[in-house]
């Protein structure tokens, strides 16, 4: 079976648990109205990619009531960690450092077949410090920091408009310690940037004073990249409703329905998991409704326009970007 697969009832989610066997299977509860839920959702499939023996499989929580119930799933985005049947870890909130490093631990212990043994911590600890251009290891989450010293800290980075992702050493007493001695420095927070150690909530603060944090940290994306990001994924980009694989919608597809006829490569981004893609994106194209088809950055239109091309014989050009 493929290794990212969704379920849509508890049956299904329990027929994939039991197929796993002892494979470790990651689970993520997430929510279509929640855009940190897709933002994770593109992060379970890069996890699938590079772990291939792994299960990765999505639930949308409020669907299949009886497992969100059954584990206590009260927000989203939240993962459950799974080997052979039984639950082994949690990671709630939109974490992907953390569930990286988790994925990246499980899957090198208790495989099928005997898995590749686990990174040293050196090499975990290397790999963590670079998961993000800006890492911030804390206690707790930037949503809920659970000392002042952490609070203060991401406070500091939100006012001056900081891109970063964190990692909650509360939740791993290995990276906890290590961290101090790999470092040489002894107390939490830590801040890195490219994988440089920057310093604790002094330094950081002296840098806020003087001006540099600005220099030295990245600065938030604003909507206007991200859509230019996501409109440059791929040569050939439909925005719509669901997947390739689960349209959520006639239009959307019939859209896939035309485009898989040509044969043509082309990629999908779901606007039901990123609602601030789905709403600024009507805006930035000037184009009210979905499906949305991009091809090398430029808008060709909706489904009508599609239709179009294919009845003319144009949409292959079109596609390769011929005209």
């Amino acid at each position: 079976m493929a290794n990212l697969v969704e379920a849509t009832s508890q049956k299904q989610f329990e027929e994939i648990l039991s197929k796993a066997g002892s494979r470790l299977t990651v689970v993520h509860f997430h929510a279509a109205w929640a855009p940190q839920c897709g933002q994770m959702n593109e992060v379970m499939a890069e996890l699938a990619k590079e772990h291939s023996s792994a299960i990765f499989l999505r639930l949308e929580a409020e669907a299949v009531l009886e497992v969100s119930e059954k584990y206590e799933i009260s927000s989203v985005p939240t993962f459950l960690f799974f080997r052979a049947g039984e639950k082994v870890e949690r990671l709630d909130g939109a974490h992907a450092a953390e569930l990286t490093a988790k994925v990246r631990r499980l899957a090198g212990s208790g495989g099928p077949g005997g898995a590749a043994e686990a990174p040293g911590l050196e090499e975990r600890l290397k790999k963590l410090v670079r998961a993000a251009p800006c890492m911030l290891f804390m206690k707790g989450s930037p949503q809920e920091p659970r000392c002042g010293f952490s609070r203060q800290l991401v406070g500091l980075l939100k006012e001056h408009h900081v891109t970063f992702s964190s990692f909650d050493i509360l939740q791993d007493e290995e990276v906890r310690q290590g961290l101090k001695t790999f470092s040489n420095w002894p107390t939490y927070p830590q801040l890195y940037v490219d994988g440089e150690l920057v310093g604790g909530l002094d330094i950081v603060k002296e840098l806020a004073a003087s001006g540099e944090l600005e220099n030295i940290c990245p600065k938030e994306v604003s909507l206007e990249q991200r859509l230019q990001a996501a409109i440059n994924r791929g040569p050939v980009m439909l925005f719509m409703k669901g997947t390739k694989e689960a349209p959520r919608c006639g239009f959307s597809r019939q859209i896939l329905e035309i485009l898989n006829g040509t044969g043509l490569d082309y990629d999908t981004f779901d606007i039901l998991q990123d609602e601030e893609v789905r709403q600024g994106l009507k805006t930035f194209s000037n184009w009210p409704t979905y499906p949305q088809l991009y091809v090398r950055g430029q808008l060709i239109g909706g489904l009508d326009i599609v239709k179009e091309l294919k009845e003319s014989g144009e949409l292959v050009s079109v596609l390769r970007g011929e005209s």
